[in-house]
C-alpha cells in the first residue's frame, strides 16, 4: 500500500520501523507519534497501519509460537527485522482474511530486500509460505495454562496470578475482554454545552453514538478519524476519559467550594471532571512530577476553560506542611502496573514483571503515607489504580486502614449501582460495562479524638 499524499509510502515498513522503535519507547506513544507525523495518509490507510502495528505486538507470543511450529532457526537467533517481518505476516495470515496470502508472502519478501537481507529471502518466503498453506491446521497446546497463554499473548506468571487471585473463570473472561475492540469513551463537559446538544453535533459530522448505562454524560463514539477535527472536540465540549476514570471521580464526590489535590494529575482527566462537578466552584490543584505531563494538563485546562484548576509542579513522594490537613479531597490515582489497561497499550504485559509489581505496591504506600497528611480530618481520600492485582490494590487497601489514620467509606449511593461498593473499594475488571481494569476505593479521615473513642469502645461495652 502506497499514499497518494506527499511522497509515497510503503505502510508495511511503516510499521516494521514503528516495531523497532518499540524496543525503546512506549508502544501508544510511538503509534500517536507516526499517526501524527503521517496525518495526511487517508483513513483506510492510517486504520491499516493501527491495526498491524498493534495486533502485531498484542498477539507476539501466539506469532512466536505459530513461527516456531516451521523454523528451524529459533526466535532468539533471528535478527530483529526478520523477527519482525515474520510476526506481521503471520498476524495479517491469521487475523487480516481480506489480504490474500500470495501478497502477505510477497510483501514480506520486499520487506527483507528493503532492509538489505538479501541472503534472507529464501528463508521469509519459505516461513511465510509454509504457514500461510496450514494456518487453518496448527494445533494449540492443551495444558490449561500454556493454551491460555499462546491463545491470547500472555506471559504465563500473569495468568497464574490473576488464576490465584480471581479464579479461572475471571481470568479466561479478562483475557478475552483484552481483545474486544471498543469504542472510544468521551466525557461531556455540560458547563460548555447540554449532552443533547453534543450529541446532535456528533451525529451531524456521521459520528456512531451511543449513550453510558452507567453515566448520563459518557458516551462511547466510533466510526471517526481524528477526533482532533471535531467541532465538539475543539471547542471543549468533550474530552476523552475511560469511565472507569469516571467513577473515580464520582467516588470523590466533590461539595461547591472544596478544596481538592489530585496528587498525580497528568493527563488531566480525574482533575477535569471533578472541577465541573464542583461548578466552577471551589478550586482542584492538579499535581504532577513533571512540567511536561504537566503540560498536559494544561493544554486540557485551556480547552475546556476549566478556571477552578490550578497546576502545580510536585513529586507525590515529598511532602509539603503548606498544604497539611487543608484539602477535603485528596486523589490519589497513583503509578501502577498498568494491567488494566493491556487492551489499549499492547506491550505494557511484556514489560511488567512481579518484581516491579512489588516495588510499584512499596512506592503506592510511600505516595499513600505522604499526601494522607493534606486531608482534614473528616475528609476523603481516593485511593485508585489502572490495575488488576491484589499486591497494588486490595493489599494496599489494608496496610491504609492498619497504619494511616483512614476508614474505608461505603460507595453505595455515590457510585452506580450497579458497580457495588458497598465495602468502600471496587475492582472493575477489563470489560466490565465496557471500561478499562481498574481499581477505586474511597476513606474518610479519622481525627485523634476518633481514633481514641474507637480504641476504648470495647471497654465501654
Amino acid at each position: 500500500m502506497t499514499s497518494s499524499a506527499g511522497n509515497q509510502v510503503n505502510l508495511r515498513n511503516l510499521v516494521l520501523n514503528m516495531l523497532l522503535e518499540t524496543e525503546e519507547n512506549k508502544s501508544h506513544i510511538v503509534l500517536k507519534r507516526n499517526l501524527d507525523r503521517y496525518r495526511t495518509l487517508p483513513k483506510q490507510q492510517r486504520a491499516f497501519v493501527t491495526r498491524l502495528y498493534q495486533g502485531t505486538l498484542e498477539r507476539k507470543i501466539e506469532l512466536d509460537y505459530i513461527i516456531g511450529q516451521f523454523s528451524k532457526t529459533p526466535r532468539n537467533h533471528m535478527k530483529p527485522v526478520i523477527k519482525y517481518i515474520l510476526r506481521m505476516a503471520v498476524y495479517q495470515l491469521k487475523y487480516m482474511k481480506s489480504i490474500p496470502a500470495s501478497a502477505i508472502c510477497n510483501e514480506a519478501v520486499k520487506l527483507a530486500e528493503k532492509r538489505k537481507f538479501f541472503g534472507l529471502k529464501g528463508f521469509v518466503n519459505g516461513i511465510v509460505r509454509n504457514i500461510s498453506k496450514n494456518i487453518e491446521q496448527i494445533e494449540y497446546p492443551q495444558e490449561p495454562l500454556e493454551r491460555l497463554s499462546v491463545t491470547y499473548s500472555m506471559p504465563k506468571w500473569m495468568i497464574q496470578m490473576w488464576i490465584r487471585q480471581y479464579g479461572m473463570e475471571q481470568t479466561e473472561d479478562m483475557l478475552k475482554n483484552f481483545y474486544i475492540d471498543r469504542p472510544t469513551t468521551v466525557r461531556c463537559n455540560i458547563t460548555k454545552a447540554s449532552v443533547q446538544e453534543i450529541v446532535h453535533s456528533l451525529e451531524k459530522d456521521k459520528i456512531n453514538v451511543r449513550c453510558s448505562p452507567l453515566y448520563d454524560k459518557a458516551l462511547f463514539l466510533s466510526g471517526y478519524d481524528s477526533l482532533e477535527t471535531l467541532e465538539v472536540f475543539r471547542n471543549g465540549m468533550i474530552t476523552v476519559q475511560d469511565m472507569s476514570s469516571m467513577i473515580a471521580g464520582l467516588a470523590a464526590s466533590p461539595k461547591e467550594g472544596d478544596y481538592i489535590i489530585d496528587v498525580c494529575a497528568a493527563p488531566g482527566g480525574k482533575s477535569l471532571h471533578m472541577a465541573e462537578l464542583l461548578k466552577k466552584t471551589g478550586t482542584v490543584e492538579a499535581r504532577d512530577i513533571t512540567p511536561y505531563k504537566l503540560q498536559l494538563v494544561k493544554d486540557n485546562v485551556k480547552r475546556l476553560d476549566a478556571e477552578n484548576i490550578v497546576t502545580k509542579v510536585w513529586d507525590a513522594t515529598i511532602f509539603d506542611e503548606s498544604v497539611e490537613e487543608k484539602a477535603d479531597i485528596v486523589m490519589a490515582d497513583l503509578p501502577c502496573s498498568g494491567l488494566g489497561v493491556i487492551g489499549k497499550k499492547n506491550d505494557i504485559k511484556y514489560h511488567v514483571t512481579e518484581k516491579s509489581i512489588v516495588e510499584l505496591a512499596a512506592l503506592q504506600k510511600k505516595i499513600l503515607n505522604t499526601v494522607g497528611r493534606y486531608v482534614k480530618p473528616g475528609g476523603t481520600l481516593i485511593f485508585s489504580t489502572c490495575t488488576v492485582n491484589h499486591k497494588e490494590n486490595d493489599e494496599n487497601v489494608e496496610w491504609i486502614e492498619k497504619n494511616l489514620p483512614f476508614r474505608l467509606k461505603s460507595l453505595q449511593g455515590i457510585i452506580p449501582e450497579e458497580l457495588g461498593g458497598e465495602k468502600g473499594y471496587i475492582q472493575i475488571f477489563p470489560g466490565d460495562f465496557g471500561m478499562d481494569g481498574f481499581f477505586i476505593s474511597a476513606f474518610t479521615k479519622i481525627s485523634p479524638k476518633d481514633e481514641i473513642f474507637n480504641e476504648n469502645a470495647g471497654e465501654n461495652c
